[in-house]
């Protein structure tokens, strides 16, 4: 079975990070699999999944979720990167008595992937009859070991800084186009965190113009949906 229908399943207890693995690379030159965050459900559901230790007066409240979850973990945090993990400090608490664990669904895709550090520019480009579809963007910082060369430790200590337009700001200025230049800078996007050293991270396929498949990447990921 292909990777792109490969559907793997995350639990985590509240006192654990979400952690998204695309299992393999995929195998094109210049295309990885990256992460689609299907479903997300934070709370609890059920009173077996992460009942081990346990009072019973923890596990009683099923009908505990949060709303948004998947805003949360998908263009905000996750979708578009090759590894993803989330601290359970993201959601807020939907009921503070009861034993909680994070569910998550996700698929990977092929795609381009682009990281630009904070004041440099991400080129995105699609061969000749080829335009860009955005599969993810974020702009902020999520971790402390991308972009930090020379950078002092207390500018990448926020792990918890994005601007949430930062999907829209970047489809409106590249979709449809084959070739497309984004500056990872607070002038295009707002600064979600003065101080922080950010970084903008994209990840896109090149799709035909054509509706009959000219472009062998189109064709390959034709072939691989039907």
């Amino acid at each position: 079975m292909s990777n792109l229908f490969y559907y793997p399943t995350t639990y985590r207890t509240q006192f654990q990070y979400i952690s998204m693995f695309p299992p393999v690379k995929f195998p094109f030159k210049g295309i990885t699999c990256m992460v689609s965050v299907l479903t997300v459900a934070y709370g609890r559901t059920d009173r077996q999944t992460c009942s081990e230790g346990k009072p019973s007066g923890q596990l009683a409240n099923t009908a505990c979720s949060q709303g948004h979850c998947i805003d949360v973990c998908s263009w905000l945090r996750c979708n578009g990167k090759k590894v993803c993990e989330v601290d359970k400090e993201i959601f807020s608490d939907p009921c503070p008595d009861t034993y909680k664990y994070t569910q998550t669904t996700y698929t990977c895709l092929p795609a381009h992937h682009v990281v630009a550090c904070e004041l440099s520019t991400a080129e995105l480009i699609c061969d000749s009859g080829q335009t860009i579809a955005l599969i993810g963007a974020f702009y902020g910082r999520a971790d402390r070991t991308t972009c930090v060369y020379g950078v002092p430790d207390k500018k990448f200590n926020n792990i918890t800084c994005f601007i949430p337009t930062a999907n829209q700001v970047v489809t409106e200025r590249c979709d449809g186009e084959s070739r497309c230049t984004v500056p990872a800078n607070n002038t295009l996007f707002e600064d979600p965190c003065p101080g922080t050293a950010k970084y903008l991270e994209l990840a896109y396929t090149c799709e035909c113009k054509q509706r009959f498949l000219q472009c062998g990447f189109s064709l390959l990921e034709f072939s691989l949906l039907i």
